[in-house]
């Protein structure tokens, strides 16, 4: 059976659940608790004879129960009825407290399908599969198809924590990760820039013994403090052949943001969380909800600020090495934002080499009303000079239109600026942009140049908008209609942080 065909048969699985009002998130999450226990279960027996064990039933305390039945497929699967919907609900508590990627995986767990029959209808379909025996690439791509169709549905909210994958793709074709060294993302989300850079190291090297055993256990290391969520990238990394059942888990769930943990990195690759404002939300006295604003007071950030994509960028420099390189996925007022966004623009440029910026147009993100562009820069050792000297900027914004569903992004669309960034050698670049060609979306500015704008703002465009002047090749209206939505959202969260702020409610 191919990767499609089980894709759709546990979709279909999922229609049928959300009639009992069990919605897609929560049957995703079951469906990791189940494949999880059943690959545990499959590496328990020949050939593999992995011995992992697994706990007693414990009680509420967290203390094993002497004539307790073991946490395990092979009893789950063999109950029927009531007891089967009691001991499920008594087995996920239990491996909640347990160590390692276990507990992590199982974290906060609770039984969300409450009609045994539908269970077992879910139970029975994962034990016709032999996962164990399918391939690293199939299993990954099922449980990515899944994690994907869950982003669609934009009432769940999911979509925040799924980057489209042919932007990630993309980024890591440009960076090109090489074997033996570290991959952190401390906003990692599902696990998306793990699994690209995974495969582009597997598929563009031969790796020995001692490559593979670093790239399964030692490369990557993420933050993702969504237990839910997290517990997903795990299995989405499990599934990947990357991670131990019974190993500690790489993916930390604090806030990256509180503290620097003295990590240092080869590369960091990220889409931080969308919402510019870092807060906290607790009630107060008078049983009301009080939201307060929240900023890092740390050394090591040039600005304490509460814009949380500024402090996200602050805290990957400090997670870079020497020689680090990063990529991040942040929104247009990072690029232009006064005060604090100046100054680490400034210290950016100063501090490391910025020296690429891609411009993505609406559309291609699932959490509408984003304006977003990828920022490359290369981490360097003190200087009195500036390290950066030129800024290249790709234009994929000006006159392009996409959907999420009719047109969405294709990694094929961004093939121009993977070509253009020339990653085995970026001082060899060549502008598509010239006085002659001004329809060119590749095109360069001097750090100099940079420095005399307003507020040294990033913020560049130098296409013309032919939509404003070519009236005859207007896109579709649905797109038209979607373009519309998304700036319309974005206006509505500007003004809403801009009140805010007036009103003191941060």
């Amino acid at each position: 059976m191919n990767d499609s065909t089980i894709i759709s048969k546990i979709w279909n699985l999922a229609n049928v659940l959300r009639d009992d009002g069990v919605g897609y998130g929560d049957y995703l999450e079951q469906i990791t608790y189940l494949l999880f226990l059943k690959m545990a279960d499959e590496l328990n027996k020949p050939p593999y004879n992995k011995g992992l064990k697994f706990p007693k039933l414990k009680n509420v305390e967290g203390k094993e129960l002497k004539d307790g039945e073991v946490c395990n497929w092979e009893t789950l699967s063999g109950k029927r009825g009531a007891a089967l919907e009691s001991f499920y609900s008594q087995l996920l508590r239990s491996l909640s407290t347990e160590k390692g990627m276990l507990g992590q995986i199982f974290t906060k767990s609770q039984n969300k399908i409450q009609d045994p029959a539908k269970l077992l209808k879910v139970i029975n379909m994962i034990d016709q599969e032999d996962w164990s025996m399918m391939g690293a690439d199939v299993k990954g791509k099922v449980y990515e198809g899944l994690l994907e169709k869950n982003a669609e549905d934009t009432k769940s909210g999911a979509g925040q924590y799924f980057t489209p994958r042919a932007l990630i793709k993309t980024i890591v074709a440009c960076v090109a990760p090489k074997p033996m060294k570290t991959i952190s993302d401390p906003a990692c989300g599902t696990g998306g820039f793990f699994l690209a850079a995974y495969d582009w190291i597997v598929e563009n090297n031969k790796l020995d013994r001692e490559e593979k055993e670093f790239i399964k256990n030692k490369t990557f290391y993420g933050n993702e403090i969504v237990a839910n969520t997290r517990r997903m990238c795990l299995m989405n990394m499990y599934l990947h052949n990357i991670g131990e059942i019974d190993g500690e888990s790489f993916i930390n769930p604090n806030d990256a943001l509180i503290s620097d943990d003295g990590s240092r990195f080869d590369y960091v690759l990220a889409n931080p969380p969308f919402g510019k404002k870092s807060s906290m939300i607790s009630t107060n006295e008078q049983g009301e909800i009080d939201k307060q604003e929240l900023s890092y007071n740390r050394q090591d950030f040039w600005e304490s600020t509460s814009n949380k994509q500024l402090n996200f960028l602050q805290h990957i420099k400090t997670q870079l090495k020497i020689t680090g390189e990063a990529a991040v996925v942040l929104p247009d007022n990072i690029l232009f934002e006064g005060g604090a966004g100046e100054e680490v623009r400034k210290q950016l440029m100063k501090t490391t080499e910025l020296h690429t910026i891609l411009r993505l147009p609406t559309g291609v993100f699932y959490a509408q009303g984003v304006k977003a562009n990828v920022l490359f820069f290369n981490n360097k050792p003190a200087s009195k000079e500036a390290w950066t000297k030129d800024i290249w900027f790709y234009d994929y914004r000006t006159n392009i239109h996409h959907t999420l569903k009719k047109k969405p992004m294709r990694m094929s669309n961004l093939e121009e600026f993977v070509k253009l960034y020339n990653s085995k050698n970026i001082n060899k670049r060549k502008q598509t942009w010239s006085k002659k060609n001004e329809e060119g979306r590749w095109r360069k500015y001097s750090y100099k140049e940079i420095l005399k704008r307003d507020k040294t703002s990033l913020d560049i465009f130098w296409l013309k908008d032919k939509s404003l002047t070519d009236l005859e090749n207007l896109p579709d209206p649905d797109v038209l209609a979607n373009e519309i939505i998304e700036n319309l959202k974005s206006g509505l969260s500007s003004f809403e942080e801009i009140m805010e702020t007036i009103n003191g409610i941060d």
